[in-house]
């Protein structure tokens, strides 16, 4: 008799656990409680969906910002170049780009969706548009789920429904809900990869503006510690910042409250201090009897000058000629130290993943099965498991789903 396992959620781990499960010889029901598997899948990397990266196990775990020695079994048996195979064999022609993120080559997410619902068909692995209400547990062992109209029983149930980030797409937090109710510990809930809110008064003045090659250092103000440096693109919102740093950042503030952290932006890392000093005498030298206010453009880009003279407390309407030494060096500080404050994180639903999660000190790393409840396993972001941009957190969904498939089946 064929192992009876249940998948809940149609994401890219629920999916990737269904289609190991019937690989390895189970009898798998899929319940997915919206009209379409793989909502989220659809909209990541803004439609084009940043299928994995292209690195090797060693990169990937240097990349997981939680937990990352937990997934040393999935990864083995699952690596980010077994994901690129996996969907090519299916026909889905895939392209790396800058950071060895690889997308489809189509630039359309729909197709990854496609390709995997493809692979359930083939298994021919039922997907039911139901939601699931609950576990049916007897003593320490799950015997199936409830739906709202029946009981259905199996010998193995995978929880895979998501965390909390993007709501609007099903991740509504239920599998917390049902690792809670096996006895499982739920870390504390919060947003990675999202943007961060300032209430610094002179950066909504800055908004929509985006910066290149800029570093930024966000620092703790309790220690004045810095846990985290990156270098690459930024932008400025009217609630603060945002863009890929940004969302790095984001993942290291765990201990959020106001005012707790600061950003220290370098717009010029490429020139040290001395460097950048002999560019700024040429620039002075260049428009010497013009308002400084007007003679900083080869520098900076114009939305930024008022701003960054501001700080500096620099009139805008000086002569370039009349800058005083003192004044030179307080600009060149802000240029190379431009500190925007961190009141807090945008919502949840506006973050890429969530942080948090089924506590995986209850998880077998090599088998993706609680370690209160047999027969109960677990996969993807409902897990405390999240990475940085760049493919990892897919990535982790797929390994962690095709192990706790496999295993269940």
């Amino acid at each position: 008799m064929a192992r009876k396992v249940i998948v809940i959620g149609a994401g890219p781990a629920g999916m990737m656990a269904a289609g190991a499960a019937a690989e390895n010889g189970a009898d798998v029901i899929l319940f997915e409680k919206n009209q379409k598997v793989g909502r989220k899948l659809a909209i990541t990397g803004k439609g084009r969906c940043n299928i994995t990266n292209f690195c090797d196990n060693d990169e990937f775990i240097a990349n997981v910002t939680a937990n990352p020695r937990f997934l040393y079994s999935a990864i083995n048996s699952f690596s980010c170049y077994d994901t690129v195979a996996f969907f090519e064999e299916r026909g889905l022609r895939t392209k790396v780009e800058r950071g060895n993120r690889v997308f489809p080559e189509s630039d359309k997410a729909a197709d990854v969706v496609d390709t995997l619902y493809d692979y359930l068909s083939e298994l021919h692995v039922p997907v039911y548009h139901k939601t699931v209400e609950g576990l049916i547990l007897d003593g320490g062992t799950v015997k199936g789920v409830r739906l709202n109209d029946r009981e259905v029983y199996a010998d193995a149930v995978i929880v895979s429904c998501g965390g909390l980030s993007y709501p609007a797409t099903g991740s509504t937090g239920d599998g917390y809900t049902f690792a809670k109710s096996a006895g499982h510990t739920i870390t504390p809930i919060l947003p990675s990869l999202v943007p961060l809110v300032s209430d610094d008064t002179d950066i909504p003045e800055l908004q929509g503006l985006s910066l290149k090659n800029i570093a930024i250092h966000l620092i703790d103000n309790n220690s004045e510690k810095e846990i985290y440096s990156d270098f690459g693109e930024m932008l400025f919102t009217h609630f603060g910042v945002s863009g890929p740093v940004i969302l790095s950042a984001s993942a290291h503030a765990r201990e959020m409250s106001p005012n707790r952290y600061r950003l220290e932006i370098d717009l010029k890392p490429a020139l040290d201090e001395e460097t950048l000093d002999k560019r700024i005498l040429r620039d002075l030298a260049e428009f010497a009897n013009k308002d400084i206010g007007n003679s900083l453009f080869k520098l900076l880009p114009k939305k930024l000058i008022p701003v960054v003279l501001n700080r500096a407390k620099i009139d805008s309407h000086t002569k370039c000629n009349t800058l005083t030494a003192g004044k030179r060096h307080a600009l060149l500080t802000v240029l190379k130290h431009f500190t925007v404050g961190i009141h807090g994180f945008r919502p949840i639903k506006e973050a890429v993943v969530t942080h948090g999660g089924v506590d995986v000190k209850d998880v077998n790393p090599g088998t993706m099965e609680s370690k209160l409840v047999s027969g109960l396993y677990f996969a993807g972001e409902v897990l405390d498991l999240d990475a940085y941009t760049g493919g990892f957190n897919l990535q982790i969904a797929y390994c962690t789903g095709r192990l706790a498939g496999a295993s269940a089946a």
